[in-house]
């Protein structure tokens, strides 16, 4: 696995990794399969959101597979429209929606842009730096050489497959990587010491010479899975578990406030 190095001042990495080593971002995994989406992980704090989507007869409707597909359940419904009316009522909030897209993403990019419409304002983009709401595209979407041809306010996530320009380093939201790839680890006493190492390099490896924060997909769900990627330093910590990883992170007053967001790079 190759990375496309993006160097960066020494200055600045060293204020980096300061960030880093205090600070732990919050994502609800497959948001929707919880009993009360968005809700219940934006009233706990979370800074990350994840919906998955498909595009069915021009709506844009969420669901992890495309057997589970129901009409009523949009994603402007349960989560374009809710932001809209919680970024209203907080003024302070930032947030970041993660799309996982289940579908043609050429397709399904432009449809979104104009469901975006309304949230405009919001948006986090190269021309509205102070937008409270980063759209974080995952799952099918494009090479990193076409970037370029879709809105500003579209981030992309990463994992580490293809090497970068800096110009498509920019347009990176962050980098997420599948947790099994480095380790086999169950999340139940400790992790073997080769793994926790491979992780830690890794890691170290993304911050330094990308500047990005990294989340690990596919982790255990335990308490001592979440201690050990706080460990290790992943920036994002994912949870299917929204209620218990609140209370764990407060507990260890290691959450970040709810008024942060997921930064691109620092």
């Amino acid at each position: 696995m190759k990375i496309k190095y993006l160097l960066l001042p020494a200055v600045l990495l060293s204020g980096i990794m300061n960030v880093f080593a205090q600070t732990k971002f919050t994502h609800s995994h497959n948001d929707y399969a919880n009993n009360t989406p968005f809700y219940k992980a934006f009233t706990n704090g979370y800074n990350s959101i994840e919906a998955d989507i498909f595009l069915v007869d021009g709506e844009l409707l969420v669901s992890h597979s495309d057997k589970y597909l129901e009409p009523e359940r949009t994603l402007k419904g349960m989560y374009l429209d809710p932001i809209l009316y919680a970024l209203r009522k907080d003024t302070t909030r930032q947030l970041c929606l993660l799309v996982d897209i289940k579908a043609d993403y050429a397709k399904v990019l432009p449809k979104l842009e104009k469901e975006l419409k309304a949230l405009e304002p919001y948006l986090l983009s190269r021309t509205n730096s102070n937008g409270r709401l980063k759209i974080l595209i995952s799952g099918n979407r494009p090479l990193g050489n076409n970037f370029y041809k879709y809105d500003s306010i579209f981030w992309f996530d990463d994992d580490l497959v293809y090497p970068h320009e800096p110009a498509q380093w920019a347009r990176i939201g962050q980098v997420s990587l599948n947790f099994e790839k480095w380790s086999k680890w169950k999340g139940v006493g400790t992790i073997p010491e080769t793994d926790r190492k491979r992780l830690q390099k890794t890691v170290d490896s993304v911050h330094t010479n990308t500047g990005k924060l990294v989340r690990f997909w596919g982790a255990p769900d335990t308490p001592e899975a979440w201690e050990t990627q706080i460990n290790f330093g992943a920036d994002i910590i994912g949870t299917d578990k929204i209620e218990q990883l609140a209370a764990y992170l407060k507990a260890k007053a290691l959450r970040k406030p709810v008024t942060a967001a997921i930064p691109n790079s620092q």
